[in-house]
């Protein structure tokens, strides 16, 4: 089992293994939040990779990923545990068609571990071979009040409690990442338990660089091309930018039509590959996505 890095530079180090790349500052925070065993609370626009941070650090120190996606509406037995009711059921019906049916012992074998559906956070609290798990609270942002109320227990003591079966504690504490793409403010409390880091868009250089991990068969100056039409694309009034992930998926859709460069009617071509709104995609109809593409190679001319 590969050990917590010792340093910011081997928790880059590790982070570039994955093929994420990122810079010092999410690496310190990175490497203190596994060091001091404190939760990280990432924020930033949908797209900038956050959840791939959870995905990365698992991989990274061979740990189970264990997510918890949020929505609005989540409640705390959804969060944590379920009895099997259909197996209780048949159970039941069993015992009575046997009948063998003593009502305290069916009772105790029914409210047992084999009939409980672990749900994400007790599943993170249990014992696991490789070591804690990696607990990813995905979109925190979408709950409401009382499911933070919860969560800001459940982080504090890591441990919940089931009426039937008592209070289960984790032996060690997972190690948690909860993300939000700032929907609403979540509530400082439960970002006091957590280091906090804002997750922006990469710079050019870096965007190229994941670009040509993610989708090696994508030539210099295509990575080129596509990475500086979307850093101009952010800079336009629209709906929903384009995330990173929108720039991995618009050039794998490049390579699979053979592009070596864009064109303006290559990009009108694969524009519901990068941008998901039709709105979106209006305000680049005609001469418009030939302007932003002229403006951004004048900028890769000035650069270099």
């Amino acid at each position: 089992m590969p050990a917590i890095p010792s340093s910011i530079d081997a928790t880059l180090s590790m982070f570039t293994a994955q093929n994420y790349f990122c810079g010092r500052d999410l690496g310190t925070v990175a490497h203190l939040a596994l060091s001091l065993q404190k939760p990280l609370f990432l924020e930033g626009e949908a797209g900038v990779g956050k959840t791939e941070i959870a995905k990365v650090i698992a991989a990274g120190l061979g740990r189970r990923l264990i997510r918890l996606q949020c929505y609005e509406g989540l409640d705390v037995s959804s969060a944590i545990y379920e009895w099997n009711f259909s197996a209780q059921m048949i159970a039941i019906r069993t015992a009575e068609a046997s009948g063998t049916t003593d009502r305290a012992t069916l009772q105790a074998e029914l409210f047992s571990e084999d009939f409980l559906i672990r749900r994400p956070l007790l599943e993170a609290m249990q014992s696991h071979p490789a070591g804690p798990p990696v607990l990813l609270i995905d979109e925190v942002d979408r709950t409401d009040e009382p499911f933070e109320a919860f969560l800001l227990e459940a982080l504090s003591d890591f441990q919940v409690t089931i009426p039937e079966l008592g209070t289960i504690k984790a032996d060690e504490p997972p190690i948690v990442i909860l993300t939000s793409n700032r929907t609403r403010e979540v509530h400082d409390a439960l970002k006091r338990r957590c280091l906090y880091h804002w997750v922006d868009y990469p710079s050019f250089k870096r965007e190229v660089q994941i670009l040509r991990a993610r989708v090696p068969g994508c030539t210099d100056a295509l990575s080129n091309d596509i990475v500086a039409f979307v850093q101009k694309l952010r800079g336009q009034d629209l709906f929903k930018n384009p995330g990173i992930a929108e720039t991995i998926d618009w050039a794998r859709c490049l390579i699979a039509l053979d592009a070596v460069a864009l064109s303006p009617e290559m990009i009108s071509d694969t524009l519901g590959a990068v941008l998901k709104y039709q709105d979106d995609i209006a305000k680049l109809a005609g001469s418009e996505a030939s302007r932003i593409l002229n403006e951004a190679r004048a900028d890769l001319a000035r650069a270099s």
